[in-house]
């Protein structure tokens, strides 16, 4: 399906850009729905009063970043893409990763984004998700101590769902977007708490604890359990890049 947004006549100096700026401006006001396409070039060219080359490139700087895609064949042209949230998770994460974001800077938002969920869990997480919350850690407990060759895989599963968990406990969907960003930057950190046995415990035992002050209402005791877990991220990751695998200096408040 084809539409037809009333664009303007653009002139002066960076004409592409203009052309780009105002099908993308339909585009996020609803003019133009995902699924889409756009005019045809040629339809473009006599709206914007414009050369094909400007309609070119306008088209492919849209299709960069990633708000249009050109299909070939009889049905071809330039369609809007619906945004997905793993898209857009996998395309920041992959940013963060190209420029080499300290890990520390990471974990120090995260910690910050984190308190601020355990608040907001607190106050606004229904009974039924906090209440699956507790179950979730106390899973990760039986996990851990079922044998003595733990699935590890299965616990981190538990931890990256009760994460997610978490943010959709806020009732606001961008710390879920976020939330999923920083699995995808940070979880394979993360998940270090889980391969040394003096480690997970002392996660998993916090984790617990966390779970019951959210289910209780408690959000002051439920920030300090949380900025504990952060405490024992940064130890093991210091311990990662020493070499180490265990570690008895962290000691719980």
């Amino acid at each position: 399906m084809s539409s037809d947004p009333k664009f303007t006549p653009v002139k002066g100096t960076n004409i592409s850009q203009k052309v780009a700026d105002q099908i993308e401006s339909a585009i996020l006001n609803g003019g133009i729905q995902p699924g889409n396409r756009l005019s045809s070039e040629r339809d473009l060219q006599t709206q914007f009063e414009v050369g094909r080359g400007a309609i070119r490139e306008a088209l492919q700087a849209l299709k960069q970043k990633g708000i249009i895609e050109i299909r070939k064949g009889v049905k071809g042209g330039a369609y809007v893409k619906k945004m997905e949230i793993g898209n857009a998770s996998e395309s920041l994460s992959l940013l963060l990763k190209q420029n080499k974001v300290p890990i520390d800077d990471l974990v120090e938002f995260r910690d910050a984004v984190d308190q601020t969920e355990v608040i907001l869990a607190s106050i606004r997480g229904d009974r039924q998700e906090k209440q699956r919350l507790v179950e979730m850690a106390m899973k990760l407990s039986e996990l851990s101590t079922r044998s003595d060759d733990p699935d590890v895989d299965a616990i981190k599963a538990i931890d990256r769902e009760m994460n997610m968990l978490l943010a959709q406990m806020t009732k606001n969907s961008v710390f879920e977007w976020i939330k999923n960003t920083i699995q995808m930057s940070i979880g394979s950190y993360d998940s270090l708490l889980y391969e040394s046995a003096n480690y997970r415990d002392k996660t998993i035992d916090n984790w617990i604890k966390t779970a019951k002050e959210i289910a209780a209402g408690e959000p002051l005791k439920a920030l300090s359990r949380c900025s504990y877990h952060y405490v024992l991220l940064q130890s093991c990751i210091k311990d990662q890049e020493l070499g180490k695998t265990e570690s008895n200096d962290v000691k719980e408040k």
